[in-house]
């Protein structure tokens, strides 16, 4: 044995007994956001990043859609700020709050902390009545309509395709949209707004049909750029929904009860339509396609659908309900 000691074996880890310690956490943390910055870049090669502003919503194509978009990017960052908060609060308390290795007694307990309580009350009532204040604020607006449209289509819905009713004044047809029976099951104050002797025209779709352009399955709708559009949605069974979906914008279309929503196409294409409702068995075979052209091109497209003898209205759908025709009567 040596004078010293040193040949005697010494307690693992170093001098005294003392445990190695661990691996700084900081160190681990480094490499856990390595290793997910690297599968997030590596997952998303090919993706655009010119598109990440909209947060997954499609370029809007209509004057109103950009206050949707607006809405939808305020409502993340709002969650982002949140989220953000309670993140920092986690890991500050697993990093600094951690146990100890040389202190085994138990931490001092915090209870009824009234201004902590307080806070986790009313800073969720603040965020949520911000959102409902926006929210209300931007629907107010979306689902005004009251401004006098250029056009207005009557939306028929049903199981499974679309309708659509040009409610319009077109050469080579007769009648009154105010006093067409077939369109019976639309409100008044919605009436009001029809041009004069406007016999319209008509295009009906099954879930077979194809656009020509595109070879998109279900039928066309046709808008003129520029102008402002009113859809009168009805329903002739079931609650259905109408979405365009580059519009940013969907309402439900019910049977007995009328909706309308207003938008002024500002870009020229072809783009993809759906119901959004659960409707029944072949709910996913209500495709549509939205073909918004000059208006020189829409009017003879007009023209083309009178010469194919499709004049006059196909059936809105289903009556007012008493209690709807109770609300029109206090509406008017």
């Amino acid at each position: 044995m040596s004078p010293n000691g040193s040949d005697l074996p010494h307690a693992p880890g170093g001098a005294g007994g003392t445990p190695t310690p661990r691996r700084p956490l900081r160190r681990k943390l480094l490499q856990a956001l390595t290793v997910g910055l690297v599968l997030a870049t590596a997952s998303g090669c090919s993706y655009n990043w010119e598109d990440f502003p909209r947060l997954g919503m499609p370029t809007p194509t209509t004057e109103e859609a950009p206050r949707i978009l607006s809405l939808w990017q305020g409502s993340w960052a709002a969650a982002l700020a949140t989220g953000v908060l309670v993140w920092g609060l986690i890991l500050w308390s697993a990093i600094f709050h951690r146990r100890s290795r040389t202190k085994v007694e138990v931490p001092p307990q915090t209870r009824y902390n009234m201004p902590i309580e307080a806070l986790y009350t009313v800073v969720p009532l603040v965020i949520v009545s911000v959102l409902f204040y926006f929210t209300a604020r931007d629907e107010s607006e979306l689902l005004d309509t009251s401004k006098k449209p250029d056009v207005t289509i009557n939306v028929v819905g049903y199981q499974w395709s679309w309708g659509f009713n040009y409610v319009e004044d077109v050469e080579g047809s007769n009648g009154d949209a105010k006093t067409d029976e077939n369109l019976d099951a639309i409100p008044k104050r919605f009436k009001e707004d029809f041009p004069a002797n406007a016999g319209g025209v008509y295009d009906v779709g099954t879930p077979g049909q194809r656009n020509p352009q595109t070879n998109n399955p279900g039928p066309t709708l046709w808008l003129p750029k520029g102008k402002t559009v009113r859809f009168v949605l009805t329903s002739r069974d079931v609650i259905h929904s109408f979405w365009v979906v580059p519009f940013l914008m969907k309402q439900d279309v019910i049977p007995g009860h009328t909706n309308a929503f207003q938008v002024t196409p500002n870009k020229e294409g072809t783009f993809l339509g759906k119901c959004a409702e659960l409707c029944g068995v072949d709910h996913s075979r209500m495709l549509f396609n939205v073909k918004v052209v000059s208006p020189e091109r829409y009017e003879a497209h007009l023209r083309e659908l009178a010469e194919k003898g499709q004049t006059g209205y196909v059936p809105a759908g289903i009556e007012q309900t008493d209690h709807e025709k109770n609300r029109e009567t206090n509406q008017l």
